[in-house]
């Protein structure tokens, strides 16, 4: 069976958001453009603004407030080993907690040390549904590669409740 992806583009407060979903699920997102994101598939495109309906409503929902949990499937096949073991786990991790990089470790039962975690935090092909930004470190929030980067971590933990506004929020 061929596997055919669509895209969809959302605004966003923290800045133009891409989906990709194949008829499995949703198989990637990121920050920036539609070009993007489909040079890091090798999969045929289709426009079906139906196949994506359901994650930009739930994706939309996020931003508004009005929903803490992604119900949207998720296509995990192009992901394997000790990679899809951690982000199955932290797809499990709920709106508004966090974890640390050696408690997401722990949490996915794999061998993989506190800074691999971080090497695959920053490889995740599906961010905000399998909340990477919910990752943090012992000693404070740690980095991010999405977005603005750690400007965009906050953002969306303090949109989660997890960390307070500060005046700049205001």
């Amino acid at each position: 069976m061929t596997t055919t992806v669509a895209y969809a583009e959302v605004p966003t407060p923290v800045g133009s958001f891409v989906l990709a979903v194949t008829e499995t699920g949703l198989v990637a997102s990121g920050w920036g453009t539609r070009d993007r994101l489909a040079g890091r598939l090798d999969l045929a495109e289709v426009h079906d603004a139906d196949r994506t309906a359901s994650v930009v409503a739930e994706l939309n929902g996020y931003f508004a407030g009005e929903l803490r949990t992604f119900e949207t499937p998720i296509d995990w096949r192009l992901m394997s080993g000790s990679r899809l073991r951690v982000l199955r786990a932290l797809h499990e991790v709920p709106y508004g907690r966090t974890v640390t990089y050696g408690e997401l470790a722990r949490l996915s039962g794999s061998s993989v040390p506190a800074r691999g975690i971080g090497s695959i935090m920053g490889s995740n092909p599906i961010p905000i549904v399998v909340p990477c930004h919910r990752v943090i470190a012992g000693s404070g929030l740690g980095g991010f590669s999405g977005g603005e980067g750690v400007e965009t971590k906050r953002w969306l933990l303090t949109h989660e409740g997890y960390l307070q506004p500060t005046l700049l929020d205001l």
